[in-house]
């Protein structure tokens, strides 16, 4: 990693900015380089900076976030961007998905999960914070022409029917299947009646059998095996 990551923040409140700001320069490995308060702006501000990363708001005056992603990434860039908005609503998440943010947090994020977000996409990877990622997760599946299968059923993926290719066990598939229905840890322990810690041991193996970092990359994988 270079000295500085280098951020340009784009939102149309200058409270807001300067909250991210003072937040963001209490550590030393990021730099601000660059404001602006509408889509417009950050056009030229990344075309003019080339910032490492681009943390942007959705709804703005002269142009939104997702229109000037849409042109911004229409274009060979390095530049890596992560939507920071108030709003959680299905439309604005996969709308920004489409046009090529890596990451979307809610502005209500603790400054964990924003540094950990510009951290991991900062280093090619997409972050999405829970909630976020299940409304995509549940968006994948209406797509799917199947059913998930519930553990309740007989109708567990076999390894032959599945291609269960990672070698899970019987119960890592029985996990997978409720995780792929947005239950947390906490339910499915309750539901299997295990502890939580037990139900965290089996999602930590089961994701790293299938070589995945969160729920978006687990459920493409469970739909490429059979699971969906």
């Amino acid at each position: 990693m270079k000295d500085k990551i280098s951020i340009v923040l784009v939102d149309d409140h200058a409270i807001v900015r300067d909250g991210i700001k003072y937040l963001l320069e209490e550590d030393d490995k990021l730099t601000i380089i660059g404001e602006g308060s509408n889509g417009l702006e950050a056009i030229e501000l990344v075309k003019n900076l080339q910032p490492d990363l681009l943390i942007i708001d959705v709804r703005m005056p002269e142009m939104s976030g997702i229109e000037a992603l849409k042109i911004i990434n229409s274009q060979p860039t390095t530049t890596k961007s992560i939507v920071l908005s108030m709003h959680d609503s299905e439309e604005y998440i996969l709308e920004s998905i489409d046009a090529k943010a890596m990451g979307y947090l809610l502005k209500d994020a603790s400054k964990a999960e924003v540094l950990k977000a510009i951290y991991t996409v900062y280093q090619g990877e997409k972050f999405f914070s829970g909630d976020i990622s299940n409304i995509i997760v549940n968006n994948l599946l209406k797509k799917s022409s199947s059913q998930i299968t519930t553990p309740s059923d007989t109708s567990i993926p076999s390894e032959e029917n599945s291609k269960n290719t990672y070698n899970l066990t019987k119960k890592e598939i029985e996990i997978l299947q409720l995780v792929l229905l947005g239950k947390t840890n906490k339910e499915i322990s309750e539901e299997l009646n295990k502890s939580k810690r037990t139900i965290e041991t089996h999602r930590f193996n089961l994701m790293k059998k299938m070589d995945v970092k969160n729920l978006i990359e687990l459920s493409s994988k469970a739909k490429e095996q059979g699971f969906i």
